[in-house]
């Protein structure tokens, strides 16, 4: 008899940037409800690394695919080697994305924005426009990870924020174009969920554990998201949100609630 807590046996997903952080969170919990994920991102050892630690455990299966996202034959052999593979996609989860270093406008580059558009958000495009003849015959769905602050901002991050805010667009118009062949398009916007890219951030502060309580405090429950978390919403997306299509959910802990001191001249240079 089946397993019946195996949510999404034998179905075919997609995670891109699916190495470490969020991505990893979705491999590891698609690979556990039976799915046969693959998976890419730059880092070839670390990609190896969770191929391995998932195959031994199971029921689904993983495979890794180096992939730049910014090279647009890189995704297309993302979606063939899948295809060939399997025969078949069920879920696309995107996810791969870069977050710069705090900095004013003044030093930020159009170079540099478009470097970014191109991994936040051109290659999101990229993957569903290639993987999508494929949804439509399953009638599968596509996930988005943007971000809680396209909605509500961040200091010193004018470029990320466009490009989430980008994401949150593409999925309410991809959903609209793709009902049609019954493709759900859906997106998430988490928050501070604890993933190696936040480890570092407490790293550059001269007191990483203050920092990290700093982050964890801006959650009404206190605490950061785990990946384990993402994954699961993200389960939910595919398996069980059948009557929506359009929408993000936050990822958030309840961040984007309540007042806090937010006077941003407290801190501006005199």
């Amino acid at each position: 008899m089946a397993d019946a807590g195996v949510r999404y046996r034998d179905k075919v997903t997609i995670v891109t940037g699916g190495s470490t952080g969020i991505g990893k969170g979705c491999v590891q919990v698609f690979v556990k409800h039976g799915s046969k994920v693959v998976f890419c991102a730059r880092g070839e050892a670390a990609g190896r690394a969770l191929e391995s630690e998932v195959n031994a455990v199971g029921p689904g299966v993983a495979t890794f695919i180096q992939c730049d996202v910014t090279k647009e034959e890189q995704i297309k052999n993302v979606i063939d080697k899948t295809v060939e593979k399997y025969g078949r996609i069920d879920c696309l989860i995107n996810n791969a994305g870069q977050h710069p270093p705090k900095t004013a406008i003044d030093d930020i580059t159009a170079d540099d924005f478009r470097r970014l558009l191109d991994i936040n958000l051109v290659s999101y495009f990229l993957f569903a426009k290639y993987a999508l003849p494929n949804l439509r015959k399953t009638e599968g769905n596509i996930i988005n990870d943007t971000s809680l602050v396209a909605q509500i901002g961040q200091p010193g991050a004018v470029t990320y924020v466009a490009t989430k805010g980008g994401i949150t667009s593409f999925t309410k118009a991809l959903a609209i174009d793709e009902a049609k062949h019954n493709v759900r398009v859906n997106a998430f916007s988490p928050g501070n969920v604890w993933t190696p890219m936040w480890e570092e951030e407490t790293k550059q502060y001269s007191d990483p554990e203050s920092a990290k309580k700093s982050g964890a405090d801006c959650q009404l429950n206190g605490r950061f998201g785990t990946i384990e978390e993402a994954g699961l919403l993200c389960l939910f997306l595919a398996t069980d949100a059948t009557f929506c299509t359009g929408i993000d959910i936050n990822l958030s802990g309840g961040a984007e609630l309540s007042y806090g001191v937010k006077n941003m001249r407290l801190t501006a240079p005199k």
